[in-house]
């Protein structure tokens, strides 16, 4: 609590000298939260625990790697972001951001990074490494220090569900010291249980086939022929496509495929993640691998491609993303590997998320498998074909989500689809509906897949050169696992036109897909699947659970996203630099033109300035209290346009409870939120985009809410609102 001559006023009329003064030393008192004090990390426990039967006790040193995932900043403000830079006629329209750029707007700080090290290292764990957007601290420790380190227990179990399969997890959630409760998202690698499994599907009628010695199913010529894929006039130069990956691949095998149907284009490579590299000794996986590669050089030859291989466990999968767009070396990721939402720990998922989130704003499109267990996506793991589940990653909004059909084709013609019956699709647990997922047939509050489908089931299946039984040859594949990579090829042929219009890259896709299925374009740029079903939803004119939107017409659905998508938005006008606001840093010694709760404007020693002697200070009672402060001014249009302030947040609170916030509007509408959860030493400097408010008077207003007992003060100074 603080010291003010207001405040002080009031007090000095109903306390005595020796009460005032203990009250001015507790309000100067820099908040000290109990060392003891722990803050639990929800939904850090594998599912599995719950169902599964105890065996004993991890050995006290044996060795596990974790990862720790940090929370990402400014969250309302990425929102926002991520909505612009998908939405035509805005000013961020297109403007991708770098890795750099994204990191210092959105990404945990450097200080954020040095605490969660220097934690980690005084509980004698091992700092591995740190990922380049630092979302993703990796470390190695004993299961007992582990234990302290993270207030749990780690246990072996056996799991009915999965024929006694055996693994160890921590029995309860995972907690850290609540200095750390506002820096740590989650941490991961607690358990070994989940994994990835392939979305592959070959014939009932011949599963596990000996390899044929000629091709049989469908080559380039028919699926880029009955998709149109080979009437966009582009071969993928210029683009790279990540593979998702959690196995190998032999060169040799891709090289046949080629050679078989005349293909050339760059060489495959591979880019290990923590030290994966499966191309010696391919695993059971190497046919998903091989399949993604082959399917996405017969519809974009020439793009480059690039095969991420990663451990299969929850940190594998995390630092995978977190490589993938850090390296910012694609515009397209095609994922065909996932596992069902209820089994697969949230906290994980969420990490994995934080890094599809850059991936949006840095302009990569990403398309997923949806599974291929119809509505039903835990059938073959813990829970169970009696739950309605779907697929992560599939059903993260910044993936498209890639269902399944029977295709039927004259020679190289579409005639017809249907609905592959066990299809991947229904309604996520997870993520709720973001606000592009709208149209025909979409309803409820929560995420629904897929998005978009194409030929999947194995009936129909496509020829694969791949690892047999005993030796290479030609294989039927089909899943969504191959509906995935054609998708993905699609986005890569597309990216390749946009360059060439000088048009933004594809990025996000499903803003712009659901935004052609609801215009007057869906009929030439989707097939729209009405017949088939899976076990639990069946398909509709318009949206459905089972093959989404339909299958593309590509040449139909490019025209329409080109057309759509317009230019990137040149400066409507020329633009002086200049920074617009009134009496920034508050020097004045008054609020003006600054509209100021009483008191705000502040240049007691309690809490320093950031720069001169005045600076903004917002609440810091300790009681029920609003502070307010606002300045309206004229935004030019064609100008970029940046709001940035200096932030010390200081608090008496304690754990990761959002009891005091203040919040940042413009117009009347939020783009940012700190709170109590956000106290640090010193200040950091936050920055907001607001470019789309080009041409328009705005009012800025920080408005700080407190409740009524514990204070918070919220100190702003060195305002700015730039144009350039």
């Amino acid at each position: 609590m603080r010291p003010r001559s207001l405040a002080l006023a009031a007090a000095l009329a109903v306390l005595p000298l020796a009460a005032l003064s203990l009250g001015t030393a507790t309000a100067q008192a820099a908040p000290s939260p109990s060392a003891a004090a722990r803050v639990s990390l929800p939904q850090t426990v594998t599912p599995a625990v719950a169902r599964s039967h105890k065996q004993g006790d991890v050995p006290a040193d044996r060795r596990i790697s974790v990862a720790v995932s940090l929370k990402l900043r400014d969250t309302a403000a990425l929102d926002r972001f991520l909505t612009a830079v998908a939405t035509p006629g805005t000013a961020e329209y297109g403007h991708y951001l770098t890795p750099a750029q994204f990191t210092e707007r959105f990404g945990p700080t450097a200080a954020d990074v040095e605490q969660v090290r220097t934690f980690l290292t005084t509980q004698g764990l091992t700092v591995d490494s740190v990922s380049a957007n630092r979302q993703v601290v990796d470390a190695t420790g004993t299961s007992a220090q582990l234990a302290a380190a993270f207030g749990t227990h780690e246990s072996t179990y056996t799991d009915p569900q999965q024929g006694g399969q055996a693994f160890f997890a921590n029995d309860a959630a995972a907690s850290v010291p609540a200095a750390l409760a506002g820096v740590v998202e989650g941490v991961s690698g607690l358990n070994d249980h989940t994994v990835r499994t392939t979305r592959l599907a070959e014939p009932q009628a011949a599963p596990h086939a000996a390899p044929l010695a000629t091709p049989s199913g469908f080559g380039p010529a028919t699926y880029d022929g009955a998709y149109r894929l080979n009437q966009l006039g582009a071969d993928g130069t210029g683009s790279t496509v990540a593979l998702w990956e959690f196995d190998g691949y032999r060169s040799s095998n891709l090289t046949t495929y080629d050679s078989q149907f005349g293909l050339s284009g760059p060489a495959v490579t591979t880019v290990p993640v923590d030290g994966a590299n499966y191309d010696a000794k391919p695993g059971d996986g190497q046919g998903e691998v091989e399949l993604d590669s082959e399917i996405v050089r017969g519809v974009a030859p020439k793009a480059t491609q690039l095969v991420y291989e990663a451990p299969n466990s929850d940190q594998g999968e995390i630092d995978m993303a977190a490589k993938i767009v850090s390296d910012n070396r694609v515009s397209v990721i095609s994922i065909s590997w996932g596992s069902c939402e209820p089994d697969t720990t949230a906290s994980s998922m969420t990490a994995v998320n934080n890094s599809f989130k850059q991936a949006a704003a840095q302009g990569i499109s990403i398309f997923s498998a949806s599974g291929d267990d119809g509505s039903r996506d835990c059938t073959r793991s813990t829970s169970g074909s009696t739950v309605r589940a779907v697929d992560f990653p599939a059903s993260s909004p910044y993936n498209t989500g890639v269902g399944g059909t029977n295709l039927k084709v004259s020679g190289t013609t579409y005639s017809s689809e249907s609905a592959w019956s066990t299809a991947g699709g229904g309604v996520s647990t997870q993520f709720a509906k973001p606000s592009w997922q709208t149209g025909t047939n979409v309803t409820g509050t929560m995420r629904t897949v897929p998005d978009v489908s194409s030929n999947a089931d194995p009936n129909s299946g496509f020829a694969i050169y791949t690892q047999g039984s005993s030796a290479p040859g030609w294989q039927v594949y089909g899943g969504t696992s191959a509906a995935a990579p054609l998708w993905s090829g699609f986005a890569a042929l597309y990216n390749q036109k946009a360059k060439a219009a000088a048009k933004p890259v594809l990025g996000e896709a499903n803003p712009k897909i659901y935004a052609v299925t609801t215009s007057a374009s869906y009929g030439s740029a989707f097939h729209d699947v009405t017949s088939g079903a899976n076990q639990d939803f069946g398909t509709k004119a318009g949206y459905d659970q089972v093959t989404g939107w339909g299958s593309p017409v590509a040449d139909g659905l490019a025209a329409a996203l080109l057309g759509s998508g317009g230019t990137t938005p040149p400066p409507t006008g020329s633009c002086t630099a200049a920074q617009l606001l009134g009496n920034p840093g508050f020097e004045t010694g008054t609020a003006s033109p600054w509209t100021a709760s009483s008191g705000v404007v502040d240049s007691s020693s309690s809490e320093a300035a950031h720069g001169g002697s005045w600076k903004a200070w917002m609440d810091g009672y300790g009681s029920a209290h609003t502070d307010s402060l606002a300045q309206t001014v004229s935004v030019p249009a064609g100008c970029k346009a940046t709001l940035s302030f200096w932030l010390h947040v200081d608090t008496a609170e304690t754990g990761s409870t959002a009891y005091d916030k203040l919040t940042v509007t413009v117009n009347g509408t939020s783009v940012a939120t700190y709170s109590n959860t956000n106290a640090a030493t010193g200040y950091a400097q936050k920055s907001i985009d607001l470019s789309a408010y080009a041409g328009q008077s705005v009012t800025v207003k920080f408005n700080a809410v407190e409740d009524s007992s514990l204070q918070t003060s919220f100190v702003v100074d060195d305002t700015a609102l730039s144009v350039s």
